[in-house]
């Protein structure tokens, strides 16, 4: 059996929910990092969200100290044009998000930190860390006014970024696309992240694997 625990420094239930398709049972530990207040600057997007991902690990290893071996931390935005598209604020913001990205491509950007810690009491800032940016193209089809505001109403888009989560609008039926890992568009990109799990021993507890 792998020998290293995981904890997941975020209370998302969807990446969670992709951490256990994969065969992980991840400790969750919230991060308490509230990046609504923080101010991007000249970097760019993919900077950005790898950037908070990193904070975000740290904030959990600094404050919490977890017992389990390996942190794993994300954090994803929609980039629309120059605009980044966060988590709305309110329901109006969550539908001025979607009027404006129908019928046109947007990117999804993810930034993941992986911290295996040896020495968690320390939580030594040298520690061995893996980061990495994983980008998918989304196209939102002709989604009309009534679904939009009917799907807003629901409040099904909070707390999500660009206000909307890949597999839930498919199974609603809108006409939505991915190039790319659809993982990474539901906020953390399987497809490389179950590899270098298992690549740092942490321990899996049954379920699927992703391709």
């Amino acid at each position: 059996m792998s020998r290293h625990r995981l904890v997941l420094a975020s209370a998302s239930p969807r990446r969670r929910l992709l951490l256990r398709e994969a065969g992980f049972e991840p400790e969750v530990i919230e991060s308490d990092l509230d990046d609504a207040h923080l101010v991007r600057g000249a970097v760019s997007p993919e900077a950005f969200v790898v950037a908070l991902s990193w904070f975000k690990a740290q904030r959990v290893l600094w404050k919490f100290r977890p017992s389990a071996s390996v942190v794993v931390a994300a954090d994803t935005i929609c980039v629309h044009g120059s605009e980044l598209l966060g988590k709305p604020r309110d329901a109006d913001h969550a539908r001025h998000m979607l009027r404006a990205m129908r019928a046109r491509a947007h990117r999804v950007v993810t930034g993941v930190t992986v911290v295996p810690i040896e020495r968690v009491a320390e939580a030594d800032p040298r520690a061995p860390r893996h980061l990495f940016v994983d980008v998918a193209r989304v196209h939102i089809g002709s989604v009309g006014d009534d679904e939009i505001d009917a799907y807003v109403a629901s409040g099904e888009w909070r707390g999500k970024a660009g206000a909307y989560n890949f597999s839930e609008r498919v199974a609603a039926g809108w006409p939505v696309g991915c190039e790319g890992d659809p993982t990474g568009v539901m906020g953390l990109p399987m497809r490389r992240v179950a590899p270098l799990l298992d690549a740092l021993d942490v321990i899996r507890g049954g379920g699927g694997e992703f391709a």
